[in-house]
């Protein structure tokens, strides 16, 4: 009877194992099956949203004075329009990230990073490049003491730098050279010639003042 009675509780543990084992299994296959189906949402969700950015959309910008119609994408930047569809060519990508200023325009006479800001924000904006302040044959002011005071090397960060001074030489025809200074702190020279661009930035504001 005892040997009975320890066969009857081994089948009983054996049962009890396999049972649980059983619904273990059941418990992670039903949640396999509810992560497989989030995960099957967020990736129709993810789709989807890229279809919504792939949907090229119209748009105008208002460049330099003329007025543009263009079908983009929504995720394409102004620096993109500008260079790959305007060919305006002036505002350069060298970080693509905000950090250097090479890519300054002005949007209503405030210098934005072109890399940062989406085409389709643009809209309704009076957006201007370095090709509006003035050409080879006809520099503007800034540009002429640039080469002046020698300005640039390589050349790449020059029309970020032309853009940013018009932008603060035209909010404060007065500025210092520490006001100079504090409005160029978003545009980056790699080359290292800092110095003479503030020279020549001083030496406009100076020339504005006498006229």
């Amino acid at each position: 009877m005892a040997e009975e009675k320890s066969e009857q509780k081994k089948l009983s543990r054996r049962q009890f194992i396999t049972g649980a084992g059983v619904t273990v299994a059941a418990v992670g296959a039903g949640a396999v099956f509810l992560g497989n189906g989030r995960n099957a949402e967020k990736a129709e969700d993810a789709e989807q949203a890229s279809q919504a950015l792939e949907g090229a959309v119209p748009i105008t910008l208002k460049v330099n004075g003329k007025a543009h119609n263009l079908t983009l994408q929504p995720r394409v930047t102004l620096l993109d329009a500008l260079r790959e569809r305007l060919q305006v060519t002036g505002p350069k990508r060298v970080c693509d990230r905000g950090t250097c200023g090479c890519c300054t325009v002005l949007l209503d006479g405030e210098p934005v990073y072109a890399c940062l800001m989406l085409a389709i924000d643009a809209q309704r904006h009076e957006i201007t490049t370095v090709e509006a302040l003035g050409t080879p044959e006809q520099m503007n002011a800034i540009q002429r003491k640039f080469v002046e005071k020698d300005g640039l090397m390589c050349g790449f960060c020059t029309p970020g730098f032309v853009t940013a001074v018009h932008a603060v030489l035209a909010k404060n025809p007065n500025a210092t050279l520490d006001e100079i200074r504090k409005g160029l702190r978003g545009n980056i020279c790699r080359c290292g010639t800092f110095n003479r661009v503030f020279e020549a930035a001083v030496e406009v504001a100076r020339e504005m003042r006498r006229a």
